[in-house]
């Protein structure tokens, strides 16, 4: 059942929000050029984020990076890197690294090794998910473009309708301050971000984007409470302080990872692009 509760959202602190926009502002035109040249360029950025995600987990999980981290860590890194000519091959290496990490883990205690080994799959698969996505000729570089986008714009109106409207929260015991009004303003900008995407690149109908942008919104929000609710449970406020003002690189992704994981089901399931379904 999800719990409801109301309060007051506090003032964003100036200085914070000064250091998260410079920051998203040295990191961005790299992203996007990977992602605009696609192939090598794009897969070894997506890698270098997969092994910094796992390094982040195993800190979480395991409080240190021991051999474990090191295995999850390349594996996914490899695996990204290898899901451009063989995503199936890919997809076992992760699976691979994330049994191995779990088997090498030293841990006790509340948290069993499966913990150590769900960090190799929670940043393996999605990292594979996108050089796939990226890679298909007709609509990768929209596809990609049309998830960063999304995500984006998700955030952003969930923050904006968060604080401008308030109300009940979420998952109050997850996150204190996500409400349902959040939710569905981050809804209403993905909405706007897949009509611009059809206005722009004419690949999808109208109606089908709209909708579908709507519910990768859900999915985003979704693994955003799910990273906040491992950060609970291992007691840390952010997976890490690598990128001033916005924590870890698994703190900006969380809702990145969800969405390529479902928009690349979506289009193993059809046999098709998600942006050519009319």
């Amino acid at each position: 059942m999800v719990a409801i509760a109301v309060t007051a959202t506090p003032p964003a602190d100036p200085v914070v929000l000064r250091t998260r926009i410079l920051s998203a502002l040295v990191m961005a035109p790299p992203a996007l050029a990977a992602v605009w040249y696609g192939g090598w360029a794009f897969a070894m950025l997506v890698a270098v984020a997969a092994a910094i995600m796992c390094w982040e987990w195993h800190g979480m999980v395991v409080k240190r990076f021991p051999v474990a981290g090191w295995v999850a860590a390349f594996g996914c890194a490899i695996a990204t890197l290898l899901a451009l000519h063989s995503p199936s091959l890919a997809v076992l290496l992760v699976v691979a690294a994330a049994i191995a990490s779990a088997a090498m883990a030293p841990l006790a205690g509340e948290r069993p090794r499966l913990w150590a080994g769900m960090g190799a799959l929670y940043a393996g698969l999605p990292s594979v998910a996108l050089v796939w996505l990226r890679q298909e000729p007709q609509t990768g570089l929209i596809t990609v473009i049309w998830l960063f986008l999304l995500v984006w714009a998700t955030d952003i109106g969930a923050y904006a309708a968060g604080r401008t409207i308030g109300g009940p929260l979420l998952m109050p015991a997850v996150s204190p301050k996500k409400t349902w009004a959040g939710l569905l303003g981050g809804m209403v900008s993905a909405m706007v971000a897949g009509a611009g995407i059809v206005w722009l690149s004419g690949v999808s109908t109208l109606p089908a984007l709209i909708i579908g942008s709507a519910v990768l919104a859900v999915i985003a929000q979704a693994g955003d409470l799910l990273e906040s609710w491992v950060k609970r449970r291992c007691d840390v406020k952010d997976s890490s302080a690598i990128i001033p003002g916005h924590g870890g690189v698994l703190d900006r992704v969380d809702g990145l990872l969800a969405a390529a994981v479902a928009v690349a089901l979506a289009a193993l399931a059809s046999g098709q692009a998600v942006l050519l379904w009319s």
